[in-house]
């Protein structure tokens, strides 16, 4: 009825999670990326599909994912291996591909995010729209990271949520991770700079929010002490104040994350004047 996309690298910790939720499920992919730890071995016991690439970044996996892998089903589910799927939502999907009447070919979902044991609700975060449930022929990804689809067809909207855990393998493996995404939002943001402009209309679009997302990111990119600003929306304007402790300390996270990708900006244009390796123009 549905297939299943894991993308995995060194899940050890948050794949069993992932799996339990999705025990309904008879095609289970996990595309794995050269994982040290249990991670493959897990996937194999619980009867999953296991496939081994490269990673270069995350559109060109999702690509590959979609012309390469012949998938059971005509429907694919894409999850990430820190999230987890409530039966609600399973219901609504398998309702979908089981509708031979429906002419939409992706559907956007929502997700609530937990972080010290709570849902950070506010923050500027929820809700933030994400397009994971699909028929693989009809979509392809752009962006090396926080990737956008180009759907040829149209998109619906699923009401209920998935839970993404970011945090559970630890601080320390969040930090690393958007250490190396922050890398890849600095090459983005470069190249914004050079070839695009700011699309103002788009950044009135409340029809789909993922492509008034995208806008407010190209906007964001030509604005100054990025850092500071995101911490004054996400905990003033978009009162993270009311998730408590939790909200003030993620705040927080996301700002130093924006500060990084501002950082590593002016290092590219810094190695780039030096005459060393740069971002395509």
């Amino acid at each position: 009825m549905i297939s299943v996309l894991i993308r995995t690298l060194n899940e050890q910790i948050n794949l069993p999670h992932c799996l339990e939720s999705l025990s309904w499920c008879d095609d289970i992919v996990v595309l794995d990326s050269g994982s040290t730890d249990q991670t493959v071995q897990i996937a194999e016991q619980a009867g999953c599909r296991v496939i081994e690439r490269r990673f270069f970044d995350e559109s060109a996996q999702l690509n590959w994912a979609s012309t390469q892998i012949e998938y059971k089903h005509p429907w694919v589910y894409c999850s990430d291996a820190d999230e987890v799927l409530p039966s609600d939502l399973v219901g609504e999907m398998k309702s979908i591909a089981l509708d031979t009447t429906n002419t939409n070919v992706a559907y956007r979902l929502r997700y609530k995010n937990y972080f010290m044991d709570r849902w950070i609700k506010h923050c500027g975060i929820y809700p933030v729209w994400v397009l994971r449930f699909y028929r693989p022929e009809m979509v392809r990804w752009e962006r090396i990271v926080n990737c956008t689809p180009v759907v040829q067809g149209s998109i619906g909207e699923l009401k209920g949520h998935f839970h993404h855990y970011s945090f559970r393998k630890g601080l320390a493996a969040w930090v690393d991770k958007h250490n190396k995404y922050s890398t890849n939002e600095a090459i983005e943001s470069l190249r914004s700079l050079r070839q695009r402009k700011v699309p103002w209309t788009e950044i009135f679009q409340w029809k789909d929010p993922s492509v008034r997302r995208l806008a407010l990111k190209e906007l964001s990119f030509r604005l100054p002490c990025r850092g500071f600003l995101r911490f004054v929306y996400m905990y003033l304007f978009k009162a993270g104040f009311l998730d408590g402790v939790p909200g003030y300390h993620y705040c927080r996270l996301l700002s130093i994350y924006e500060y990084l990708i501002a950082l590593k900006i002016s290092e590219i244009r810094q190695q780039e004047l030096q005459g060393g390796q740069g971002v395509e123009r």
